[in-house]
């Protein structure tokens, strides 16, 4: 059984730092892409970042690049996304997802959320002013 359990949330002033962490199992790690999503009330679901594990080769969304990184320990079997200067417009709840990554195709269409069968429940992240 596929699982994915995001841990690492909780509230934090503007322009701090936080890292999420999103632990795997039931599936062959390397062979899956894991993405980054999160959903702030009202608003739809918006891609944040995702990794190939094969080669670890990713992509970020233009409004957390350079801000965000995204990174994979797979012995862990844990993908971190640790989130540096932060807004308030990062408050979200941050979901990981996982899918197996298909060859021939780029690791930033990965960014969909339509490409992902498995979820984890997700993590609050709050951002004051």
């Amino acid at each position: 059984e596929v699982q994915l359990v995001e841990s690492g949330g909780g509230l934090v002033q503007a322009g701090g730092s936080l890292r999420v962490s999103c632990a795997a199992s039931g599936f062959i790690f390397d062979d899956y892409a894991i993405g980054w999503f999160r959903q702030a009330p009202g608003k739809e679901r918006e891609g944040v970042s995702c990794i190939n594990n094969a080669d670890g080769s990713t992509y970020y969304a233009d409004s957390v690049k350079g801000r965000f990184t995204i990174s994979s320990d797979n012995a862990k079997r844990t993908v971190y996304l640790q989130m540096n200067s932060l807004k308030p417009e990062d408050t979200a709840v941050y979901y990981c997802a996982a899918d197996i990554f298909r060859s021939n195709t780029e690791v930033s269409s990965y960014l969909d959320d339509l490409e992902y069968d498995y979820w984890g429940q997700g993590t609050q992240v709050t951002v004051s002013s």
